[in-house]
Parts: C-alpha cells; sequence; structure tokens
C-alpha cells in the first residue's frame, strides 16, 4: 500500500476552506522540509496555462485513501476557477496496475463522478477484491456499464499510456506513500509531513497561495 510506514489522522470534516481560514490566518505558516518538500527537479504539469496544478496520489484498495476521499471531493467542488485538480493513481509494483488502469478506464468513459466513490466502498465496505481485469470489468458490468465497450478502454493504447504517465509523474514526484498531494509539479506533501491530510489540504491551499500571488 505505501513505501514508507506512517500513519494518518484524518478528521470527519470535509477539509479546509478555499477561503482564508483560521488554520492559515493563526497558523505558522508550512515549513519547506518539515510540512512539504521542494522538489530538487520540477515534475511534468498538465494543467492549462494560467491554471495551478494540485494532484492527489491515490490507490483504490488503500484505507487512507479511502477515508480521505470524502474531504478530498468536498475541497475540490471549492477550488477557485484557477486550479487544476486532478488524481493520479500510482503503482508502486506491478499489481497495482489494473487498478490504475480502472481510473483511467472511467475517467475515458466519463464515470468518474459516478463511480470513483463506489470502487472505494465496493473495496473497503462490501470487501470485493478489484485487483484484476476480470474482477474490474464484472464489478463496472454489473454497475450498468457495458463491459465490451469498458474493456475496450481498459486494455487501450491511450490508458495504457496515461498509466505508464501516472507512474512516472508519482516517482518525480517523489510519492513514498498515499494518500499525498502534489502542487504544481514543485511541491509535494503527504501525511507525514503535514501530520494529517486534512492539513495536508491547507498546505496545498497556502501553497497555491503563494503560487498566485507571485504570478
Amino acid at each position: 500500500m505505501k513505501r514508507r510506514d506512517f500513519s494518518l489522522a484524518l478528521g470527519a470534516a470535509a477539509g479546509a476552506s478555499w477561503v482564508q481560514t483560521p488554520a492559515l490566518a493563526q497558523a505558522k505558516p508550512p515549513v519547506a522540509g518539515d510540512d512539504y518538500l521542494l522538489l530538487d527537479k520540477p515534475a511534468p504539469v498538465d494543467a492549462p496555462a494560467g491554471k495551478i496544478e494540485i494532484i492527489e496520489f491515490f490507490w483504490y484498495s488503500c484505507p487512507h485513501c479511502n477515508a480521505f476521499e470524502p474531504a478530498l471531493a468536498a475541497w475540490i467542488k471549492r477550488a477557485p476557477k484557477d486550479v487544476a485538480v486532478r488524481r493520479v493513481p500510482v503503482a508502486f509494483r506491478d499489481d497495482f496496475v489494473p487498478q490504475q488502469r480502472l481510473y483511467f478506464a472511467l475517467e475515458a468513459m466519463g464515470l468518474v463522478d459516478k463511480l470513483h466513490g463506489k470502487v472505494f466502498t465496493a473495496i473497503h465496505g462490501e470487501k470485493q477484491s478489484l485487483n484484476t481485469a476480470e474482477a474490474i470489468s464484472n464489478w463496472v458490468a454489473k454497475q450498468g456499464v457495458d463491459k465490451v465497450k469498458f474493456l475496450a478502454q481498459f486494455n487501450s493504447f491511450a490508458v495504457a499510456s496515461k498509466a505508464t504517465k501516472g507512474t512516472q509523474l508519482q516517482n518525480a514526484y517523489k510519492v513514498e506513500g498515499v494518500p499525498a498531494i502534489g502542487v504544481a509539479g514543485r511541491f509535494y506533501t503527504d501525511g507525514t509531513y503535514a501530520k494529517s491530510m486534512d492539513r495536508a489540504l491547507v498546505i496545498a491551499e497556502f501553497l497555491a497561495a503563494d503560487i498566485r500571488k507571485k504570478k
């Protein structure tokens, strides 16, 4: 699930607000090296010009990612117009790849909003094992999706390329565990650095605001 052992203190609240929060207004500013990392070499950015890219790195089978998802989803809805938020599934090992392809196939079919959360529920709530193409495609079919069309996307060159790029991006950000957050190809934080994923969202806000201010 993760490359290093860390414990995430996840709050039940929906995370930090995109306006000036008490955490931003009252606490000391996050410190590079303690609360987040400044990358030695910038990572590739896929956001349109003028947008600040924020990435969540995740794995469907990770219980911490499952716990973090509701807060992240609520946070994304409040994102300002100049912020481009995207999710990138990781592959620390080859057996992660089917779930990488699952996400990118859902994305290609416009089904992320409908099924992304349900994948977490199936794995963590219903204890289903969605680790192979067969198990994944059978589950997707039960959600009312055409199995043949899904498998065409799942096995497509486009999805395979996105999975490869996702792994390259996770390595560029030096992701050590999930969930984790990358900002603008330059900064990285996770539950270890931020001390909780709720605070990681606040740190991402801080970094985005600093980038915006310096534009």
